[in-house]
């Protein structure tokens, strides 16, 4: 099983590091203060440690980045464009401002034609970015409890990089649809603004995108 290395030490962080370790992945869990994670590794159930951004990069055959999304492009400069070169990167991040959301739509600081894995993949254009997991909220992000099987968006410009994560993703209960190249991050992006709308009007929080055809 190959290792896996969880940029974040946030909550989204937390369930996918659970998650691969259900799994059966090692993981190492890293953040700028690792110390912070202690607890979290006392508990984990499974081959789990910690490290800093760039330890754990280091570390990691396969990196998921899961910081918000203001922190997204430090987190690439201190986990180090060496220690990405090669992997697959799985950006579950979005590009979300600081200013609260204006009736329900959140604020983005990026550009009309302009999404952050692009400014990620330029960042680093050695690794393989893969964007995924940012259009849904973190409780059912792994093996969820739907009805029928919930799709997931992905983009990246790498072929092997987005079969790799499909994989991925299809172990963990989702549908995979892979839309194309990084320039399609601007339309998954997106969906994050969408996926909230229910929760802020609504206080549904427990949903995700299907996509049919006949």
């Amino acid at each position: 099983m190959k290792k896996i290395g969880i940029l974040g030490s946030g909550k989204v962080g937390e369930v996918l590091s659970d998650g691969f370790l259900v799994h059966g992945h090692p993981v190492m869990r890293g953040s700028r203060d690792p110390g912070k994670l202690a607890a979290w590794k006392t508990g984990a159930k499974g081959e789990a440690s910690v490290g800093t951004f760039a330890e754990t990069a280091k570390w990691a055959e396969i990196v998921v980045l899961a910081v918000k999304g203001t922190g997204a492009e430090p987190a690439i400069d201190e986990a180090g464009v060496a220690n990405l070169a090669g992997k697959l990167v799985i950006d579950a991040t979005n590009p979300i401002a600081d200013a609260p959301p204006k009736n329900g739509a959140l604020t983005y600081f990026t550009g009309a034609n302009e999404s952050l894995i692009q400014r990620l993949q330029n960042k680093a254009p050695q690794a393989k970015f893969v964007k995924a997991w940012n259009s849904v909220g973190n409780p059912v992000m792994v093996n969820p409890k739907f009805a029928t099987t919930p799709s997931m968006f992905i983009c990246g410009n790498d072929a092997g990089a987005k079969k790799e994560a499909s994989e991925i993703l299809v172990k963990f209960g989702w549908e995979p649809i892979d839309v194309g190249g990084v320039e399609l991050g601007v339309a998954i992006e997106a969906l994050c603004i969408l996926w909230c709308a229910p929760g802020f009007l609504q206080n549904d929080w427990v949903h995700a995108f299907k996509y049919l055809k006949p």
